[in-house]
């Protein structure tokens, strides 16, 4: 899987900035975040790549990946705002994200993500596979 990127759009390696990641987790449908849980979390990234509409200037797309660079990788923060979704960005930040991964990660690395409804095609095009029976995912959210 390796799609190009739409004309019109510029591919950044780095997470965007703090209010842009507010802005596009917001209104992307995300779960809204704080300034301060978004200073905290940024540089804690193994690596991150989001996508700007030159026009604009606006970051229109984002994913992150956290882990401990070993063999150890989670996809988080995968968002396109609404008005730039269907071009494909998705896929883009996807590939990206992977096509790092490939490079230092030695191969059996795991990756692994939450997919939310929206994502899940997008997701099992690149590979990932629903992981039930075998494991299911759990959480637990401090109050």
């Amino acid at each position: 899987m390796n799609r190009e990127l739409p004309q019109g759009y510029q591919l950044i390696e780095g997470p965007p900035p703090v209010e842009a990641y507010l802005t596009l987790r917001r209104d992307s449908g995300l779960s809204p975040k704080t300034r301060e849980q978004a200073v905290a979390a940024l540089p804690g990234s193994w690596y991150a790549c989001h996508i700007v509409h030159p026009e604009t200037g606006t970051a229109v797309g984002m994913g992150r990946i956290i882990g401990d660079g070993g063999w150890y990788f989670h996809i988080v923060d995968m968002a396109v705002l609404p008005d730039h979704q269907r071009r494909g960005l998705g896929d883009v930040v996807l590939t990206a994200l992977l096509a790092r991964i490939r490079q230092v990660a030695p191969p059996d690395a795991y990756v692994n993500l939450l997919a939310d409804a929206p994502g899940r095609r997008l997701y099992a095009r690149h590979g990932f596979a629903d992981t039930a029976p075998i494991s299911l995912g759990m959480a637990l959210r401090l109050g």
